[in-house]
């Protein structure tokens, strides 16, 4: 998670590295807000959250292995350290369709981002988004930057490297 926060120049997913004001209770999700959201749709709506500096809110939408079995607060006060320490900001992105089989659903994604440790440059990031059925929900487990011989798998209009 933290390779995902910084090099999405990050998840800040927020245009600017602008601290968020704390959640209030009128601003958190209520429990089972994610209940009927499809893969993309929970992917969109956590990377919608990054971006714009909610991490309260994007703590709805990732497992409990994801958060390390942190309060709501605890991950939220992390990542927005992690997002103005990296500078991260996220431009823009776009989900492409997932894969699902039984209860785990592979979400890809173009990210374009930038922050200055790893991404200095805004190169765009193809990701993938690994999530899990959790509490009845589905929640992101673990995202990855695909290889550039992996991505004519999740972006069949790229053409594969060789």
């Amino acid at each position: 998670m933290r390779r995902h926060l910084v090099s999405l120049a990050v998840i800040a997913l927020a245009a600017t590295a602008s601290p968020a004001p704390p959640a209030t209770a009128a601003e958190s999700p209520t429990p089972g807000a994610a209940t009927a959201l499809t893969p993309e749709q929970t992917v969109t709506k956590y990377l919608e959250a990054l971006k714009a500096g909610n991490f309260a809110a994007a703590y709805e939408y990732i497992s409990k292995a994801m958060t390390q079995n942190k309060s709501r607060e605890d991950w939220a006060k992390e990542q927005q350290w992690t997002m103005q320490m990296s500078d991260a900001k996220i431009f823009d992105f776009h989900v492409y369709p997932g894969k699902t089989e039984g209860d785990t659903a592979h979400v890809p994604d173009v990210l374009s981002s930038q922050d200055k440790f790893l991404n200095q440059l805004g190169v765009q990031e193809y990701e993938l988004y690994t999530l899990i059925r959790e509490d009845g929900r589905w929640k992101i487990d673990q995202q990855r930057l695909l290889e550039p011989d992996e991505q004519g798998k999740w972006f069949p209009s790229k053409p594969q490297s060789q």
